[in-house]
């Protein structure tokens, strides 16, 4: 699938709250540094993992699950294996119907479950990572493509 850039912009702009599915506290983890970089650039970030409900990440209380979050979620990023994608994606329009947009990680992908949130009027976004497509679009890659915050002069 190919996402125009001023889509991706939009989105990221428009997000305020996102839904971490999958998360985890190990912070070599990309679901964990991804949902922290988000959190760190603005964004409400709720972390979502049955194994680790209750505990506390980046200030706010693992759910877990999507019908456990109180407050309206703009995303739902998925950070799971791609058939287990359509029954999030369920719970999810039952849970938020506001939401705004559905977002598959690197790697994940699921027809089914983009047909039935576009159905919905839902924008789906797979097999893309939110932070990299920030990091692109608003500027933040260094040298090399890495976001590392520091370059040596010693290369």
């Amino acid at each position: 699938m190919t996402y125009s850039d001023d889509l991706l912009k939009d989105v990221l702009k428009r997000t305020k709250s996102i839904a971490v599915v999958g998360v985890s506290m190990n912070p070599v983890r990309p679901s964990y540094f991804v949902a922290r970089y988000m959190a760190l650039k603005g964004y409400r970030v709720i972390p979502v993992n049955p194994g680790h409900a209750g505990k506390m990440l980046f200030g706010e209380k693992i759910r877990g699950s999507l019908s456990d979050i109180e407050i309206p979620i703009d995303m739902v990023d998925i950070f799971r294996r791609s058939e287990a994608v359509p029954p999030i994606v369920d719970e999810a329009l039952v849970h938020f119907p506001d939401l705004q947009t559905v977002w598959m990680q690197i790697g994940v992908e699921n027809a089914e479950a983009a047909a039935t949130a576009e159905a919905r009027g839902v924008t789906v976004i797979q097999n893309l990572c939110p932070k990299m497509e920030y990091q692109r679009l608003f500027g933040e890659l260094r040298m090399g493509g890495f976001a590392t915050g520091v370059i040596s002069s010693k290369l």
